[in-house]
């Protein structure tokens, strides 16, 4: 039979015979489902190949993503059932239970799912794809409720009982270990790869665990089996392991690191682990790193490019990206950093944490708890005869002062600072208690800037006005609308006129009305052109930059 339904393929010039002779091949290899094995390769689309099936099997196809489950019948499927077999319950009605299944070919399923329910119902069977039905069982049963279930059967079996909230050390750590655990952990990071989140976020409550997921700046919940606040314990331990954190301590507050490899691809991983009153709770960071760009791939306009340029190839001066936690800013310092490391330059680093390697750079990670703070970094750095200096953040006056006084006395320096645009930084180093008479001398360029969401390519509209807007939502975006994001910049290059003012203590309104003059472009209207750019959308701009009005 799949044979024939390959040879149908190849017939109607969907795939090639060659294509077809190395899916059989891995077929017979793996005992796949044709079907799987074409759409996993993309050699077909499921457009192509489903309405062909059901024609084939004689039996409907649906679109999984496209229906609306019933809860109802989700409720009398138990997810073991669910999972084991990969099937999907869509619809109850009377005593007939609808389910999709993605290889017709194995006709056990529907008898051995009838008699898995103690043949309460009638089994419909559906054709859909492989992937859809899994998407589909995450949703409807939770992410990992697999792998959950097979954790708890498993110690029932071994009569050790379902709850694994223990404080016995060895214990502890011998859950660590388990290897249903490290699966569960390593399909919790994977998933969050493949998601494109930033960030993982797990949460005890009482009575529950919530997992959600950082998606292009946005938190997104996802759903997971009830079962899994049982185990939650283990896979707080297991993660702690990976980050070399102590898995018995769990009254202060720890972060660690961890490296992973998925496919080719390395990741890092900042792991910050929180005590509450019901549990620990966990904030997981995923750092590629290749993450390192050049200036020119960070979408600056031509004449703010020029700009930073010239400013970066100055042999002194203070740099300062401003911005919110979550901005970018570490991606552009980076930038600025890789454009100058040259066998000429010798670059320090002070950094809480280091997020990405620099070859060619000496990176030093603070640790106030033993006594080095930036301050007391920046001191000792001195001694190492550096050309370029970064300080992950100036904090606080001793640090400031500091960096200002390097970059007075032959240095380049790069920092960043909380502020909601580049002007109100001028303000924010004064109250410090920064001279101005030292911000003026010191003080090269001021760069300010947030991240916005792009339009899902796959899926925007065209509005009456000519402009993008956001579309339905489409697998390509998981059905927000958005994919990636972008940066949005205002540069503020410091001439004389803006020193003058600066040292005659001008209002903050006044600084930014001659910065205007000269040229200045707030981050608004360089949204603003990504919007005519059809890139985002206005409500998109006025969501990151409503603080500055």
């Amino acid at each position: 039979m799949a044979g024939k339904i390959g040879d149908i393929l190849v017939e109607k010039k969907l795939v090639t015979q060659a294509q077809l002779a190395e899916a059989l091949a891995i077929q017979d290899k793996d005992h796949l489902f044709l079907g799987t094995i074409l759409l996993s390769k993309g050699w077909v689309k499921p457009d192509q190949l489903l309405p062909l099936m059901g024609e084939h099997y004689h039996l409907p196809w649906i679109r999984l993503r496209d229906v609306q489950v019933s809860k109802k019948a989700v409720a009398e499927v138990p997810s073991k059932i669910a999972l084991h077999y990969r099937i999907m319950p869509i619809t109850l009605e009377n005593s007939t239970l609808t389910v999709a299944i993605a290889n017709p070919q194995d006709v056990r399923v529907v008898d051995e799912v009838r008699v898995a329910l103690k043949q309460r119902y009638r089994i419909e069977p559906i054709i859909a794809t492989e992937e859809d039905i899994q998407e589909a069982l995450k949703q409807a049963y939770g992410f990992g409720a697999d792998t959950v279930s097979d954790i708890l059967i498993d110690r029932q079996k071994n009569g050790s009982g379902a709850e694994v909230i223990d404080d016995r050390i060895e214990d502890i750590e011998k859950l660590a270990e388990d290897a249903s655990v490290v699966k569960l952990v390593n399909q919790l990071i994977l998933e969050a790869h493949n998601r494109r989140a930033t960030d993982i976020h797990l949460e005890p409550y009482r009575g529950k665990v919530r997992l959600r997921y950082r998606i292009d700046g946005l938190l997104h919940g996802v759903d997971v089996p009830a079962a899994i606040r049982s185990l939650f314990p283990a896979i707080i331990s297991r993660v702690k392991v990976i980050s070399n954190l102590n898995i018995v301590e769990r009254r202060l507050p720890q972060d660690g690191r961890a490296s992973v490899k998925i496919g080719d691809q390395k990741i890092d991983l900042r792991v910050a682990v929180l005590p509450t009153p019901a549990g620990e709770s966990i904030v997981i960071r995923i750092l590629p790193n290749q993450m390192l760009m050049d200036l020119k791939e960070l979408g600056f306009r031509p004449e703010d490019l020029a700009g930073l340029l010239r400013v970066v190839q100055k042999p002194h001066g203070l740099i300062f990206v401003t911005g919110p936690t979550g901005s970018g800013k570490t991606t552009t310092l980076y930038a600025c950093l890789k454009t100058i490391n040259t066998e000429e330059r010798k670059i320090i680093t002070v950094e809480d944490p280091i997020e990405y390697e620099l070859d060619g750079a000496t990176q030093v990670q603070i640790k106030p708890q033993i006594g080095l703070s930036f301050a007391e970094a920046l001191r000792s750095l001195l001694r190492h005869d550096p050309d370029v200096m970064m300080v992950g953040e100036v904090r606080d006056l001793e640090t400031v002062e500091l960096t200002v006084r390097i970059a007075l006395t032959g240095h380049l320096v790069f920092s960043t600072l909380h502020t909601n645009d580049a002007i109100s930084a001028l303000v924010r180093l004064m109250d410090m208690g920064v001279d101005p008479y030292l911000i003026a001398s010191s003080v090269e360029c001021i760069i300010g800037q947030r991240l916005v969401r792009l339009l899902c390519t796959a899926c925007r509209v065209k509005g009456s006005d000519g402009t993008y807007q956001r579309g339905p939502g489409c697998d390509s975006c998981t059905h927000t609308g958005f994919r990636g994001r972008t940066a949005i910049y205002e540069f503020l290059f410091l001439n004389q006129a803006i020193r003058n003012l600066i040292l005659q203590k001008a209002p903050l309104d006044q600084i930014r009305k001659k910065a205007a003059e000269t040229g200045m472009r707030t981050m608004r209207e360089d949204g603003m052109d990504r919007v005519k750019a059809g890139l985002t959308t206005v409500d998109e701009i006025i969501r990151v930059t409503q603080e500055d009005e």
